[in-house]
């Protein structure tokens, strides 16, 4: 009989945050058990899950008894520690690593907040019938060309955001990227060739392919 890992992830297929760790997770090749947590059924914000989490957000990482909460910091310790050689998406020289930690609180301050407003508008309120406040998305796209006209400039110089390696900066925006590709801001990628080349790349990683496949058997 087989033994269960050790290992879990608490999350939601429909959470970007717990699609990040996934991507982390299929990356280094680390055997998990994936436990879903209802997020419409408030499931997240019962004791039982509050007791892993206080603030009632997923996804949360058991690893034996540790337990962590807030995808970026998974993502962080998780590369750290289950690095393949040659193949990490960390760098353990302080000067490279603090650029990566630089992309990383770029996609969290900077890329995210227009990126999540443009997803509640263009894909989860058409889901639930509702019509996208065209002001809204407006703002919103507008606030994001302004980021992306600098990842452009960037990655016209590097491969990748931190560097000529794929990093786990890189990875923090597959979730988001994905969501945005079937809508209309799609066309603030496509505009951008540099741009547009880079997310082709690390949307068409094998570990990222794995998350969408999950995510679609999980909707069959």
């Amino acid at each position: 009989m087989a033994m269960k890992s050790t290992r879990k992830l608490y999350g939601s297929l429909n959470s970007p945050p717990t699609l990040k760790v996934l991507a982390c997770l299929f990356e280094h090749d680390i055997d998990f058990e994936f436990v879903a947590i209802d997020l419409e059924a408030g499931e997240h914000k019962k004791k039982p899950f509050l007791s892993m989490n206080p603030f009632g957000q997923v996804p949360v990482y058991e690893d034996g008894d540790v337990k962590q909460f807030e995808s970026r910091a998974i993502i962080r310790s998780m590369a750290h520690q289950y690095g393949k050689k040659g193949e990490e998406l960390i760098y353990w020289d302080s000067r490279q690593q603090a650029v990566v930690a630089n992309w990383i609180d770029v996609e969290d301050h900077h890329f995210e907040p227009p990126v999540l407003k443009l997803i509640s508008e263009l894909v989860l309120k058409p889901k639930k019938g509702l019509t996208p406040e065209e002001e809204t998305v407006a703002g919103a796209e507008a606030k994001l060309a302004k980021v992306l006209d600098v990842y452009e400039a960037r990655l016209s110089k590097l491969k990748y955001l931190a560097s000529d390696k794929y990093t786990i900066a890189d990875m923090l925006h597959l979730p988001n990227i994905q969501a945005l590709m079937g809508t209309q801001a799609k066309k603030l990628f496509d505009s951008r060739p540099h741009l547009s080349a880079w997310c082709a790349e690390i949307l068409a990683r094998p570990a990222w392919i794995k998350v969408v496949e999950m995510q679609q058997n999980a909707q069959a």
